[in-house]
């Protein structure tokens, strides 16, 4: 179909739309939602085939006034800012959830190659971790206290530290995705071998168990934000990649939006991540239960906002507030 019969076909209901949102206040909001729908169909319609055309921009304004009267008219039972978290968050992981197991099966595939390279290497660990941290940590293991690391320095300058550090890596690994999903999977795969070389190495030291229940105190959160960071940096970089009927600009920002809503939402979780590695990981004579019991209260809340919630959503979700969701990444 081209252009000139296309505008035919539907500039009449075009017109109909705009004397409809000027009063907007008077229409129902599924009758709004059903319009919006229409509207975002011709939208994506003209962007595949007229992306140059003043078509496109006048649907997405178009588009862009009814959402706002969506909206606009919507009452909210809580603030923004809860609403987020509550809803948004979840609604956008549940169309991730694919990416999730990707960034899942990078991460803990380089895991295993950082051990099996730690095992069959002995200078392996010290070229990944460094000389200082080696010795030092082989000098806490010969004083009897193998996680004295973790004592160094003061609770909340640990804190604080680690916290920003959490959040520099994860945003460094979504803004990787700007260089094609291929890029994030690099840094996924660094981050994956140093874990599982220095897992290796305290198994090496017969400290398997003690470095762990110590370390995934905080580092359950901590890779688990790292690994859906990941996600969300193979979200932008595949926007980039495959922009399927989309303009490659459009799927990219698409793709890109969709990712920092994503790496926006696991700041609470690295802030966690970081008070339990500044003030709860350096109490190494815990007793064993209180550890399990972090860790698998740490490992449950992950599984249930980030998978099963998102799962329930994508298994029970309703098609038009789909549409109306993904109006935000227009």
């Amino acid at each position: 179909m081209n252009e000139a019969t296309f505008i035919k076909q539907n500039s009449g209901k075009w017109k109909e739309f705009e004397k409809l949102i000027k009063k907007s206040k008077a229409i129902d909001a599924d009758k709004l939602a059903e319009i919006y729908i229409r509207i975002t169909d011709d939208l994506a319609f003209a962007r595949t085939h007229f992306e140059n055309s003043e078509l496109t921009p006048y649907l997405n304004n178009l588009a862009s006034g009814i959402h706002l009267s969506i909206y606009k008219n919507k009452k909210e039972d809580s603030s923004r800012f809860l609403t987020f978290w509550k809803y948004e968050l979840p609604k956008v992981m549940s169309g991730s959830l694919k990416y999730v197991f990707i960034s899942f099966v990078v991460f803990s595939l380089s895991g295993a190659v950082g051990a099996l390279s730690a095992a069959h290497d002995d200078t392996f660990v010290r070229l990944i971790l460094g000389d200082q941290y080696v010795n030092e940590t082989i000098s806490n293991i010969q004083k009897g206290d193998p996680m004295a690391v973790y004592k160094q320095v003061g609770q909340t300058e640990m804190f604080l530290g680690i916290t920003f550090n959490n959040i520099r890596v994860s945003f460094l690994v979504f803004v990787a995705g700007v260089f094609t999903s291929f890029a994030t999977g690099y840094l996924l795969f660094m981050n994956g071998v140093m874990l599982g070389a220095f897992q290796y190495f305290f198994y090496q030291k017969g400290l398997f168990v003690t470095s762990a229940l110590t370390i995934w105190i905080h580092g359950t959160l901590e890779i688990s934000a790292i690994i859906i960071a990941g996600a969300a940096g193979i979200i932008m970089g595949n926007g980039l990649l495959f922009p399927g009927t989309y303009s490659r600009l459009y799927s990219f920002r698409r793709g890109a939006k969709r990712g920092l809503k994503i790496i926006i939402g696991l700041i609470p979780v690295f802030i966690l991540a970081g008070f339990l590695e500044g003030f709860v990981t350096r109490l190494t004579h815990m007793p064993d239960l209180i550890k399990i019991s972090i860790i698998l209260g740490s490992a449950i809340f992950i599984f249930i906002y980030f998978i099963f919630i998102p799962v329930k959503i994508r298994l029970n979700g309703n098609p038009s507030e789909d549409r109306i969701l993904q109006s935000q990444e227009l």
